[in-house]
């Protein structure tokens, strides 16, 4: 029903290998394997955490088997790992052409409620973290923010002042147009004219 997709790009990973390892234990419903592994294929991963999930899947084995390797058995086999340094873009000089991106902030429930929109630019590429960046550089009593570093990227805790708490499960999620984006803020890289949405919910 969604092209293949299990849950979200983020969870894709480990819904693969759960599906594989899980497979000789019952008899599941009858499911796309290859649609589901094209939707992995034609995804850029580059957050470390995603990667890690995904390899395995694509390798066809599962963290679940990782306590049956025989690493005794490997000793001394491995070849030593010399690393060379993948090679940087050259980025230098070259002129990425700016984007207007329209950036609106709701909150409709708790406390004052508020619904705040401005229009930036940004170097088309940039991620979305960089829009919010530059809203709160030039309106930083409206659009100031907080986020916090986690294994999957930086993580928006707080808008406006208003910040997401566990206790009462509320969070800040990011649209794009109607559509909660798939992909975090330092990744997800929005389209010339996008509107995006930061909204205060629940889940």
């Amino acid at each position: 029903e969604r092209d293949g997709m299990i849950g979200n790009i983020y969870s894709m990973g480990l819904a693969l290998q759960a599906l594989g390892a899980t497979g000789r234990f019952y008899a599941p419903r009858e499911w796309d394997c290859a649609q589901a592994f094209s939707v992995v294929y034609s995804h850029e991963y580059r957050q470390p955490m995603a990667i890690a999930q995904v390899l395995p899947a694509l390798v066809g084995t599962s963290y679940l088997e990782a306590a049956g390797l025989d690493c005794a058995a490997s000793a001394g086999t491995s070849p030593s790992l010399e690393l060379c340094p993948s090679p940087e873009p050259a980025t230098t000089g070259v002129h990425r052409a700016p984007i207007t991106v329209h950036y609106s902030i709701v909150n409709k429930l708790q406390g004052k409620h508020f619904n705040y929109t401005t229009s930036v630019q940004v170097p088309g590429g940039s991620p979305l973290l960089e829009v919010l960046q530059v809203a709160a550089a030039e309106k930083p009593d409206i659009f100031s923010f907080q986020t916090n570093q986690t294994s999957w990227g930086p993580m928006v805790i707080s808008i406006h002042g208003l910040a997401a708490n566990p206790d009462d499960r509320t969070y800040w999620q990011f649209f794009g147009g109607e559509d909660a984006l798939q992909e975090g803020v330092g990744t997800y890289e929005p389209r010339d004219g996008e509107h995006i949405w930061a909204v205060f919910s629940t889940y």
